[in-house]
């Protein structure tokens, strides 16, 4: 395939080369004249393993070009792979004046350009930018209509520095956002050498991915130092620890706790936190990381009170109370903390929990009930009948209650844990997704 790739430096020079590889036609593009001359060279633009040996192979074997001219590279291509910056501005705002530049240059190019040309965004870029800046940027410079003269896409990369051929070659897989099914078709048979799962996602989610991903990476980095500084003023050995951490493939290093819900709570999680953060602070230890995550649970919380309050005073029904499904543990319950705020401000409620029966509960549980919240028996019912009539918001704190064969489509639906309900998705609300 004849693929132009618009932006020779890291992320650009990786992809033209390995495209190259694979055996197709690439025309790399940039504005720097420097790089454009090193690529002609047979010369990296970039300092790697592998890199420049497969660049002066390529440009050897005629299968690798560059250009400064954006028309020349439209018109002898299918396809094109923009891989230009996206760096941060002074108040961490991202700038995408190469973005737009680039897709300007793109549209003005199509003009001449009879055949559906498929426009590909390599960059990182925040959910709404292409909505918002390339495609209104080539269709004001093209006067071409998206999804219909010409495609677009995004398809996020996962090279790290250090080692990107190897990534290339083995992604975790290859996410395709389109704007349309032809795009994303063309786009596919791009990566038809890579083995490695092809995840075709709405353009928003797509935009998402590295963001989430980069995050969560630098989030783990910084919990590992902070752990290792603990175990530093413990007498611990921090690499030790942390390989046997890593050995749970159950919890610690797997997809558990990562599906957005509500906020957490019961009889361990709040308890090791804060425990963690007091000695953190009595040995002298700054872990922001570690003392931030009480105040992000609360937060979340605090984001479900405004959704449920924003409409004035309604009958709310809550189906669940316990922290978790399948339990009737009520310590620290965020559901209870919600609870006890809503009757606070005077919201008329009813609760239903399926496991939670007073009389049943005792021990550390009981004794909970019986000193912080004494009054919530008077708000429970074992009738889903009676809630769902009583109530004209349903604030659903777990999942597997089963809602079929009920009238919803008059109730306001707030979904802090996600299930399949039997409503429309523009009836109902949700604060984790």
């Amino acid at each position: 395939m004849e693929i132009s790739v618009f932006g020779l430096g890291y992320v650009g020079c990786v992809s033209a080369a390995c495209l190259a590889k694979q055996g197709n036609r690439v025309y790399g593009v940039d504005v720097s004249p420097d790089k454009v001359h090193m690529i002609n060279q047979g010369k990296s633009t970039i300092v790697e393993e592998q890199i420049g040996d497969i660049v002066r192979e390529e440009v050897e074997r005629g299968r690798l070009s560059a250009t400064d001219s954006t028309r020349d590279a439209i018109l002898a291509t299918k396809i094109s792979l923009v891989c230009v910056g996206t760096p941060s501005q002074e108040n961490g705002s991202l700038y995408l004046g190469y973005i737009e530049a680039c897709a300007r240059s793109i549209g003005r190019a199509l003009v001449e350009k009879r055949e559906y040309h498929v426009v590909v965004l390599r960059s990182t870029m925040l959910p709404g930018s292409i909505r918002n800046t390339v495609i209104p940027s080539i269709e004001q410079e093209s006067g071409k209509k998206a999804g219909q003269d010409f495609g677009v896409c995004i398809n996020p990369e996962f090279l790290r520095e250090g080692s990107s051929v190897y990534d290339f070659y083995h992604p975790p897989y290859t996410v395709i956002g389109a704007f349309d099914d032809r795009s994303g078709e063309t786009l596919r048979q791009v990566y038809n050498g890579i083995d490695a799962p092809v995840m075709v996602v709405p353009i928003e989610t797509a935009e998402m991915i590295k963001y989430a991903s980069n995050t969560y990476h630098a989030l783990k980095i910084c919990f590992a130092n902070e752990i290792g500084r603990l175990c530093k003023s413990a007498g611990v050995d921090s690499h030790l620890l942390m390989d046997l951490f890593c050995q749970d493939d159950k919890l610690n290093v797997s997809k558990a706790y990562l599906k957005p819900g509500f906020a957490f709570g019961g009889s361990c999680l709040p308890k090791d936190v804060r425990a963690l953060t007091y000695y953190a602070r009595s040995v002298d230890q700054d872990v922001p990381v570690l003392n931030s995550v009480m105040s992000s649970n609360m937060a979340h919380l605090d984001s479900a009170l405004k959704m449920i309050t924003r409409g004035g005073r309604r009958n709310i029904g809550v189906i669940g109370l316990a922290f978790k499904a399948g339990t009737d543990d009520l310590r620290e319950s965020p559901m209870v903390l919600l609870v006890e705020y809503l009757i606070g401000r005077g919201f008329p409620v009813k609760i239903f929990d399926a496991n939670v029966r007073l009389s049943s509960i005792f021990g550390a549980n009981r004794q909970y009930i019986e000193k912080e919240i004494p009054h919530i028996d008077k708000l429970l019912t074992d009738n889903l009948d009676d809630l769902v009539d009583f109530a004209e918001i349903l604030v659903i704190g777990q999942s597997g209650v089963d809602l079929a064969g009920y009238q919803l489509k008059d109730k306001e639906i707030i979904e802090l844990e996600k299930q399949k309900i039997p409503v429309p998705d523009s009836d109902r609300q949700g604060i984790a997704w």
